[in-house]
């Protein structure tokens, strides 16, 4: 593996502070080889290699805080997005950007996808060390999926950004600065919105210890 910047550290930002409707539970607190969705997402990218993560919480703010406290102190810190019942994902971005402490870049992460491999992270990181872009996705059948590892310098961009798509409209304004790695990591589907989605979730990786 190629070597990030000397002293470079390296963080999550993770959402968790939606209202879940289509789920019909509230994903974030649902339980998955005996600890919540949230914990192994947070899990995940703090073995993947995050020093620290920001957590954007917003419905049921304090059960999730709790949670991830007792399970990571320090570690984490949470930042509520207080519009979060009418605000779409990149309200929550902008809160959760806002918080991060410095760094040079950042994985992005719902805190639906919680079993995303160590394999991944790491194949990020070492795309990043090789070229230092704005922006290394991790890819699947040729789709760019989560978590993408963001270069501390588009924080402010992202901050300011209020334009059409999103974080899709963001990356169009960098397209010449985005790296692809292709991955074979399953978990990098894995986004639990429905019902369906986490029974399968739970079939598959319930049993495993590590992924």
């Amino acid at each position: 593996m190629a070597f990030l910047r000397e002293r470079e550290t390296i963080r999550a930002l993770i959402l968790a502070a939606g209202l879940s409707r289509r789920m019909g539970e509230f994903k974030p607190l649902l339980p998955l080889r005996g600890r919540t969705v949230v914990e192994n997402t947070v899990e995940s990218a703090l073995s993947g290699g995050a020093e620290t993560a920001v957590v954007v919480t917003g419905h049921r703010a304090d059960e999730v805080e709790r949670v991830l406290s007792r399970s990571f102190g320090e570690r984490v810190r949470c930042v509520r997005n207080p519009r979060f019942a009418e605000s779409d994902m990149m309200a929550s971005v902008r809160v959760g950007a806002a918080a991060l402490p410095p760094c040079g870049a950042f994985f992005l992460l719902p805190g639906d996808m919680p079993v995303i491999s160590a394999g991944t992270f790491a194949r990020l990181l070492d795309a990043r060390a090789r070229a230092y872009p704005a922006v290394v996705f991790p890819t699947l059948g040729g789709w760019r999926k989560h978590p993408p590892l963001i270069d501390a310098r588009l924080i402010p961009e992202i901050i300011a950004f209020d334009g059409e798509d999103g974080l899709r409209g963001l990356w169009k304004r960098h397209e010449n600065d985005i790296l692809t790695v292709p991955v074979d990591d399953e978990g990098v589907w894995v986004d639990l919105d429905t019902p369906d989605d986490y029974e399968k979730c739970k079939q598959t990786y319930e049993e495993q210890k590590e992924v």
